[in-house]
């Protein structure tokens, strides 16, 4: 955005600042506005300090931009429209050239003190802003670094607009001073003049030559400073471009990060111009150079050194503008980024930052997987099936960059004769399958206005499996490397893995919580996890090891069927993205709470208090909750019902479940145990938009057979497991009477199943329970 529009954009009082500064008659506004780019982009503290030679032209380039302006009004109007407008342009013009004709020196200096005081008003009112919003830190701190890099971009676009106005004089210079010293060589030839003459001849010859070589000097330093300032905003944009790519990294394990890349691409293009332009004005001193020199002439030395340092840092900022711009990612079986699975189709992306294409010629990226692979020893080896080669095209329809897409790519495992599957396994101490560490690499031959050079980009290592069983692991070894370590491409990562602290693990769980369901992980869940992993007495420094986290069987988990601390989170998360989403969005399932916290929370509270928690003995993900109830001397007593896993809750929401669910007790009527859901929310009103909407029973239509509802139910400990028929007549009666008839068909509508713990699922009337 130039100067000129956020002037515009300023409030009342800053404005009639502004206005002040055009009320009289150094530069019209109308110019101001209509010439705004060119103005900015000119270099007027120099026009000033050198000497007049610049500044007239600039005052003359000026004159000729007014006129063309006026001309494109002309060519646009229509029935006068633009009548006025013309008509002050031309007037601006004529008192432009009437007050300046004879100093033009005047109006850059008039210009310069300008943007001076534009630039002290919008600083003013960027302060004034920041200090009225009540919340300082929510303003984007890199917002000032933006500015920052703008301004330099803008101020190198400047100076070389400087640059190429002093080769443009000095190539005028030349062509006099190369003009008369072949003159005079040829009248020295011909028609030799007397000495006197020859002398005088000979004395000016050198003073065009003295200024043809100041000037040679002052554009050397000019480069020299612009190649300085280049280096800068290089650097900065290097910054940039590392900040970006850690933050890619934390979004590919679930943080939330703007991973966008407009401004980047907007930097490095206006880089990439301003550096090939003045490579073009190198080329054309060195032309110059080629036409006239002599025996002190600094572009001999200097100029070559020059080229070679700009070819240098265009290389430099090339390098590193091709960047990986979409990890590689499965649509199916996962969407987790960075595991691939082999036979089944990824994409990936890569992308050119800078947009400048030689239409002429195509640019071509290939794609390969682990070229340093003999640096792997015992790692498979792939092959990728469909193209490795694709067109770096510019992206329609936006026209946002240079973008190639692999899509659909497939990924094979070699098959290498006397060493069994692949060459797995053929090399003592090689890693598992999940812990190979793959890279893939994008190489592209870029060729634009004489550069030439090799880029090149890799994506973050990938985990590639060959079943789904294995995706749940590959995804913990994507999470230790990515937050563990700072070198992307140390593929032998997992030979010697490091430990990781609770506080950088509990941030990861809590981004894996976040990512999958938009609801992280609370103090006291984390809390509960910490415990479980590392003792009671877990604190933000207590490390954890990589077999403790994905290897290691919990303390919980049962011993005919063990499973890692890691397995156990990877099922939560997914019976949670499954069966119980809006339930964990609006933060009625507890989840994490030990059994003893849990008693500790329970132990105060009303009887029929209840609480949702995950299950720590169910690998695949299981959910129970436990309610309070109180014993004749006043004592809390606990029940927890054995948990409902994956399978179980694809034919019975959870809430339909709690709402319907009965406890058996001997000589009592069943009834549902469950009354409010912690803190002290009665259970309808926590979970009642939940549950599945019934049908209204029309009681006196006839029907073939009663409605019925799968319920669950449990019987108190040490009772019977199955309730005697009769002890269900109240339920429905007439089911009852139609079942005690028909004797063979009274455990198939009364009983579905019966589990170990004593709990039941039943069919119970409709009817019945739509009147109770």
């Amino acid at each position: 955005m130039s100067q000129w529009q956020r002037i515009q954009m300023l409030d009342k009082v800053h404005m009639d600042q502004i206005d002040c500064l055009y009320s009289d008659d150094t530069l019209p506004m109308e110019v101001r506005q209509y010439l705004a780019y060119w103005i900015e982009e000119q270099n007027w503290s120099q026009a000033v300090e050198l000497d007049s030679s610049q500044a007239c032209c600039l005052f003359h380039t000026m004159l000729a931009s007014l006129d063309d302006q006026i001309g494109r009004l002309a060519l646009g109007e229509e029935n006068n429209a633009n009548m006025l407008l013309k008509h002050n342009l031309r007037r601006s013009k004529l008192h432009l050239w009437s007050k300046y004709q004879e100093c033009p020196q005047e109006l850059a200096i008039a210009i310069e003190a300008l943007l001076k005081q534009e630039r002290a008003i919008l600083s003013e009112a960027f302060s004034a802003s920041q200090a009225s919003v009540d919340s300082p830190c929510d303003s984007p701190v890199p917002s000032t670094h933006q500015h920052k890099i703008e301004e330099r971009l803008m101020e190198m676009h400047r100076r070389v607009q400087s640059l190429k106005c002093s080769i443009e004089q000095h190539d005028d210079l030349q062509d006099n001073f190369d003009f008369s010293f072949r003159t005079h060589e040829y009248l020295e030839k011909t028609t030799p003049a007397s000495e006197p003459i020859r002398t005088q001849t000979i004395q000016n010859l050198q003073t065009m030559l003295n200024k043809l070589n100041f000037f040679r000097q002052e554009m050397l330093s000019q480069i020299h400073e612009l190649l300085g300032r280049s280096a800068t905003v290089r650097d900065l944009l290097l910054e940039e471009v590392s900040q970006w790519q850690i933050r890619q990294r934390l979004v590919c394990i679930g943080e939330k990060y703007d991973t966008s890349l407009g401004h980047l691409e907007e930097w490095f293009t206006k880089n990439a111009e301003i550096l090939f332009q003045l490579l073009h004005l190198l080329m054309m001193l060195k032309e110059m150079y080629e036409k006239v020199t002599y025996q002190t002439d600094p572009l001999k030395d200097q100029l070559p050194l020059l080229v070679k340092r700009l070819q240098e840092q265009i290389i430099c900022l090339l390098k590193s503008a091709f960047v990986v711009e979409v990890q590689p990612k499965m649509q199916v079986p996962n969407k987790r980024p960075l595991v691939l699975r082999t036979s089944h189709k990824f994409s990936v992306r890569a992308r050119l930052l800078v947009k400048l294409l030689d239409r002429n010629n195509s640019l071509e990226v290939k794609i390969g997987i682990d070229r340093d692979a003999t640096d792997l020893p015992g790692f498979r080896r792939f092959n990728i099936l469909t193209s490795s080669t694709k067109t770096l095209m510019m992206h329609e329809p936006q026209k946002q960059g240079l973008i190639c897409d692999f899509k659909y790519i497939t990924l094979k495992e070699q098959k290498i004769s006397g060493t069994g599957k692949g060459n797995k396994g053929i090399s003592e101490g090689s890693l598992p399958v999940t812990e190979e560490l793959h890279i893939i690499t994008f190489t592209l031959d870029y060729c634009y206005r004489g550069i030439e050079c090799q880029l090149q980009t890799s994506t973050l290592p990938v985990v590639i499996v060959s079943n789904a069983n294995q995706i749940s692991s590959a995804w913990a070894s994507i999470l230790w490397f990515i937050m563990l370590s700072r070198d992307t491409k140390n593929q032998l990562f997992f030979s010697k893995p490091p430990a990781a602290t609770w506080a950088q693990l509990s941030t990861v769980l809590s981004w894996q919580f976040s990512a999958a369901t938009e609801e992280g992980l609370d103090k006291h869940q984390l809390k509960m996890l910490g415990e479980k992993l590392c003792g009671s007495g877990v604190n933000s420094q207590s490390t954890i090891t990589w077999d403790q986290f994905s290897k290691e069987a919990t303390t919980s988990s049962p011993e005919e069927n063990s499973f890692s601390f890691w397995t156990w989170i990877d099922g939560i998360l997914l019976l949670i993205q499954e069966h119980l989403l809006q339930l964990w969005r609006k933060r009625l399932i507890m989840g994490f709470v030990s059994r003893k916290y849990e008693k500790h929370l329970l132990k105060r509270k009303r009887a029929g208090t209840f609480l949702i928690r995950f299950s720590e003995s169910t690998s695949s993900g299981g959910i129970t909750f436990t309610w309070v109830d109180f014993k004749n001397d006043g004592s809390p007593e606990f029940h927890s019902v054995e948990p409902y896993t994956r399978k179980e809750l694809e034919f019975l929401s959870l809430p339909d479940i709690i709402r319907d669910y009965q406890l058996f007790a001997s000589e009592v009527i069943p009834e549902n145990p469950l009354l409010y859901l912690y803190p002290d929310t009665p259970r309808d009103e926590a979970l009642g938009p939940y549950y599945k909407e019934r049908r209204e029973v029309n009681t006196t239509e006839q029907k073939k057979y009663l409605n019925r509802r799968l319920i669950r139910v449990s019987t108190q400990p040490g009772e019977t497991q199955v309730p005697d028929v009769k002890e269900l007549l109240p339920i429905s009666s007439e089911l009852v009477a139609d079942e005690l008839q028909n004797p063979e068909n009274t455990m198939k509508n009364f009983l579905l199943d019966k589990e170990d713990s004593g709990q039941l699922t039943v069919f119970w009337d409709a009817t019945q329970c739509a009147q109770q």
